[in-house]
């Protein structure tokens, strides 16, 4: 299955606004699912592609929720102690954008699939949860997708999000530990800085 659908999840788990940022990982998953694919559902400019109507969804709904910050370090491992506090929110900057771009064309393909959620195993002294959820399309079989979850001083953030057993944290630390290695971490900001330059591939839209 593409992976716009594999992700489409991602960009709609965890969106609800600070008026509900008490509310446990599960109940908020499961709601803010519900809004935000009702919302792409009837919206035809969205199905349609219009990539400004997209990005706003993306930004409004979809970013004060992610942990952009921990998911860079994740991602760029054991060299992040290497780059200098200016090098660190360049690169917190450039992925942020390089996610957003990657997975926002998620929404202009989204039909009449649906989401389930399982019962999630907490204890209440929890900070960190993993949700797991799956999506369902007729014909097909369901593909798992798992948010790992921190608890904040803002409410429940995402940090990593694994789809069919493959970590998107782990995934990128591979490739960015291989840009680092040829050019250090000038040379990973210039990649990312250069990849978000250029118009999106057919292939990133999948």
């Amino acid at each position: 299955m593409k992976n716009w659908l594999k992700l489409i999840v991602m960009a709609a788990g965890f969106c609800a606004a600070g008026a509900r940022a008490e509310i446990g990982p599960l109940e908020l998953a499961r709601a803010t699912t519900e809004d935000v694919l009702a919302i792409i559902k009837k919206d035809k400019d969205i199905q349609g592609g219009n990539q400004q109507k997209t990005l706003e969804l993306v930004e409004s709904k979809i970013l004060p929720h992610f942990d952009f910050g921990r998911m860079t370090r994740l991602a760029v491992g054991k060299h992040w102690r290497q780059a200098s506090p200016q090098q660190q929110q360049a690169l917190i900057g450039e992925f942020k954008t390089l996610l957003v771009r990657t997975y926002s064309s998620a929404f202009t393909q989204y039909r009449d699939q649906t989401v389930e959620f399982k019962p999630l195993k907490m204890n209440p002294a929890d900070t960190e949860v993993t949700v797991r959820s799956q999506i369902r399309e007729s014909g097909r079989p369901p593909i798992p997708i798992d948010y790992a979850v921190e608890k904040t001083a803002n409410g429940w953030k995402v940090f990593d999000v694994t789809v069919e057993g493959v970590s998107l944290v782990t995934t990128y630390r591979g490739t960015f530990g291989e840009e680092v290695q040829r050019g250090g971490i000038d040379g990973l900001i210039k990649t990312l800085v250069e990849k978000n330059k250029t118009p999106a591939s057919p292939a990133a839209k999948k």
